[in-house]
């Protein structure tokens, strides 16, 4: 089993989900698209990952290589049919790829609940976990819509659609299950993420946001490893 990530800065990377990837046998390749790396052919692969990062999924002027990125994921989920798990602007990509409209919205960040819907509580990915969870949350635009043949599968006060399906193999979340003890301080030290988190939080509440995310973090790490395990699962199965 093959896996390919997309990467938009380079300490937004798979986190926890790597240590599950090589306890699993599971080879994967990351492409920084930021740094201008080529997308490979998808056709090598059995499932493809997007993680997060501090542009906006609107800002092709800015960042002409998303241009070559949403085609690449609309190929993937409605040509090749392959399972796809995105993650924070991996899931504001996936609803932009299918034609859905991505914005501004209130910014969520911070150790927050996130309720699942009635679908969500009968989502294959994410099967065994609790119908309101704490996630990490640390973004400020939202999917404002689903694309065609969307579900939602969970929400939020801030964020009405906070994770989607398309289909039966294409997963979004708005929140992040990837994260690691350092990820707090790594991602603060992200320009745009520090003015967002002093925006929202009050100056100074890196050190506030850090412990709230110790104290979370064994449930986490457990939820992303139900995750994963549900995902690989699809992918097996597909």
């Amino acid at each position: 089993m093959r896996a390919l990530v997309f990467q938009h800065i380079a300490i937004e990377h798979p986190g926890i989900l790597r240590d599950f990837m090589a306890a699993d046998g599971v080879a994967w390749d990351a492409v920084e698209l930021d740094e201008g790396q080529p997308i490979p052919p998808l056709e090598g692969y059995d499932a493809l990952l997007v993680m997060g990062g501090p542009m906006d999924v609107w800002q092709e002027a800015e960042h002409p290589w998303f241009v070559a990125e949403k085609a690449a994921i609309r190929r993937w989920v409605t040509e090749l049919r392959r399972p796809y798990l995105g993650l924070c602007l991996g899931h504001q990509l996936l609803a932009s790829a299918l034609g859905a409209e991505v914005g501004p919205g209130k910014p969520e960040i911070g150790v927050l609940p996130v309720e699942l819907t009635e679908a969500g509580r009968k989502d294959r990915l994410l099967a065994g976990l609790p119908a309101t969870l704490q996630a990490l949350q640390w973004h400020s635009a939202e999917v404002k819509a689903l694309p065609p043949g969307g579900v939602a599968l969970a929400s939020s006060p801030l964020c009405p659609i906070n994770a989607l399906r398309v289909g039966d193999k294409a997963w979004g979340l708005q929140f992040h299950v990837e994260v690691t003890r350092v990820t707090v301080d790594e991602w603060g030290e992200v320009p745009a993420y520090a003015c967002a988190l002093d925006a929202s939080l009050g100056q100074g509440a890196l050190p506030q946001f850090r412990a709230a995310a110790a104290v979370a973090m064994p449930g986490f790490n457990a939820a992303a490893k139900r995750l994963y395990d549900n995902f690989m699962g699809a992918v097996r199965g597909a």
